[in-house]
């Protein structure tokens, strides 16, 4: 029997990449709703409680008020809005951190999918402080770039405007005020003790990422070096098809630059460490809209269902 799907937002840059993913399954039926009554609550309430799985695609509030109209209590909802990262009775979608984090997943009903920037932040720093390298109370930062396929259909449509302005072919530092909606869950998921220092920037390419964190070494755990720091993440993600942590011997290091649009169409991550024996630089590389977004909702769906996480993947 094939699994019901309906995708709440189909029409928005996440949810058109996760109906594309289904083009070449057949174990999934799509319920497709009327264009003219996408926004109907009656008629996307129907929707939701006829499928097996929903996917929110939707801004924070649309998201809240799709969960509100559940009444089928056998309907797994994976939201990939921010809305409920941070809820208590949520799963939170990265099933790499840890053994707890999966199970959660796959026995959960609701499911939140990490943002893009917290998906990079926190395969760095959750493992160094669950591993008691990184101390909670350390003042973390961290900066990010971005292709601007992440910013949604309007700034999809500016930055392909044959008019657009001169400053859209260059790096645009961006959340200014550190107020950027996905500082809630990099505290709340890796346990640190302050809201990360977090300075975003989006570019003139469509898609693909790396977000940095850097770090002094005396202030780390005794003895951190950079060889250290990559053995403790390399233990961490053993055996994880979707993350590779790199060597320190990579073409990153022998060319010196590490490409945000690098694994643009790829849906895992790569993490890289970098830096010398006074600082230390740790990076991930990965496509926003992969484990980014939407490949991360499909590798959650294939754990609910029991199916090889990769399934409808691109690794």
């Amino acid at each position: 029997m094939k699994t019901k799907v309906f995708i709440d937002g189909s029409a928005g840059t996440t949810g058109l990449r996760i109906d594309e993913r289904f083009a070449n399954r057949d174990d999934v039926e799509i319920l497709k709703i009327d264009p003219e009554k996408r926004k109907d609550v009656e008629e996307r309430k129907k929707m939701i409680n006829a499928s097996d799985i929903t996917f929110l695609c939707l801004p924070d509030a649309a998201s809240r008020e799709s969960v509100s109209l559940v009444e089928n209590d056998q309907v797994c909802i994976i939201d990939t809005s921010t809305a409920h990262r941070t809820e208590a009775g949520w799963a939170y979608g990265f099933p790499e951190l840890s053994k707890e984090h999966r199970e959660k997943i796959k026995t959960g009903k609701r499911i939140a999918v990490p943002g893009c920037h917290a998906t990079g932040f926190i395969s760095v720093v959750y493992p160094l402080v669950a591993n008691g390298i990184l101390p909670k109370d350390y003042p973390v930062s961290s900066f990010s770039l971005s292709g601007y396929s992440g910013a949604g259909k309007n700034t999809i449509a500016a930055y392909q405007s044959l008019d657009r302005p001169e400053a859209f072919s260059s790096g645009r530092e961006y959340a200014l005020t550190q107020q950027h909606k996905h500082l809630k869950e990099m505290k709340a998921i890796t346990g640190i003790d302050r809201l990360p220092l977090f300075s975003p920037i989006i570019d003139d390419y469509y898609s693909g990422m790396v977000v940095s964190v850097p770090l002094y070494t005396d202030m780390l755990k005794a003895g951190s070096t950079v060889e250290s720091v990559r053995d403790c993440l390399a233990k961490h993600y053993e055996g994880e098809p979707f993350i590779q942590v790199c060597p320190l011997d990579n073409e990153v290091s022998e060319s010196g630059f590490l490409p945000g649009n690098g694994l643009s169409g790829w849906d895992g991550l790569k993490i890289y460490v970098t830096g010398n024996e006074d600082r230390i630089v740790v990076s991930s590389q990965f496509d926003n809209l992969g484990k980014g977004a939407s490949g991360a909702a499909i590798q959650c769906m294939n754990i609910v269902l029991g199916y090889d996480e990769s399934k409808g993947l691109n690794l």
